[in-house]
């Protein structure tokens, strides 16, 4: 899934079987986010995910990278973005200020698991699953905007208060 992170509201999704690494369908929905920003006359500014999108075509896609190197790539940058296993970061600072971004597409996923059952859903396959997650992710969209045209920004993250 691809997010704004200033909204926190989902742009593009794309859903694959589990046994399949997450990095193999990247730049596809980095693809699919272009087109879509493209199509409302925006553009795709940057991307920040975690060192398991490393890649030298991910890389490559886009001007504005915030993905830190792994220990075990090589790479020819001197000021490059770290990331030790307590999550705290190193060099440079306005890498480090824009990568602590990264978590609000945590909390998007973690809203859709407590807040719209994603957690424990009870379809199976691809495509049912698939269908479930968009559904949900609809509602979260919507549940947004409803706050939004109501003039309650802070009930954007309360399903339950538009259900009365």
């Amino acid at each position: 899934m691809s997010i704004d992170a200033k909204r926190m509201l989902p742009l593009t999704s794309l859903f694959a079987s589990a046994n399949q690494n997450e990095k193999k369908h990247s730049l596809t929905i980095l693809e699919k986010t272009r087109q879509l920003l493209k199509r409302s006359g925006a553009k795709l500014r940057r991307v920040i995910a975690d060192s398991q999108y490393s890649d030298g075509k991910i890389r490559k896609a886009v001007a504005e990278i915030v993905i830190p190197y792994p220990a075990n790539q090589k790479h020819d940058v001197e000021n490059l973005l770290r990331v030790d296993k307590k999550f705290r970061t190193y060099v440079p600072e306005k890498l480090k200020k824009e990568y602590h971004k990264r978590p609000s597409i945590e909390a998007v996923n973690s809203f859709l698991k407590t807040q719209y059952s994603m957690a424990m859903n009870k379809v199976r396959g691809l495509k049912n699953v698939a269908s479930y997650a968009l559904y949900s992710l609809l509602c979260l969209v919507l549940n947004r905007e409803a706050a939004e045209n109501l003039g309650r920004p802070d009930k954007a993250v309360s399903p339950t208060y538009f259900n009365t």
